[in-house]
């Protein structure tokens, strides 16, 4: 992610090595900046989409190839199923 990149953090590529390259948190506590997970089911191996926590509910996302990266509720979707701190 380029955002953590500017802040001289290099993260892997994929959700599920992001996921694995960071501190899992609780939802209660993400600030700005943590990475938000969505997977399958309660295995962090089923991750498959993840996002940057921005505050207030609010996340920036690539939502698929070919989309823009766009600004969204955190829960315009579904809930994340797991939180973490690069």
């Amino acid at each position: 992610m380029s955002a953590w990149s500017a802040g001289g953090i290099d993260l892997p590529h994929y959700s599920v090595a992001q996921y694995q390259a960071s501190a899992p948190i609780s939802s209660g506590q993400l600030q700005p900046g943590d990475l938000v997970f969505w997977g399958s089911s309660s295995d962090p191996s089923s991750i498959y989409h993840v996002a940057l926590y921005v505050g207030d509910d609010m996340i920036i996302q690539a939502p698929r190839t070919g989309r823009p990266v766009e600004e969204v509720s955190l829960y315009y979707w579904t809930p994340p199923t797991f939180f973490a701190r690069p």
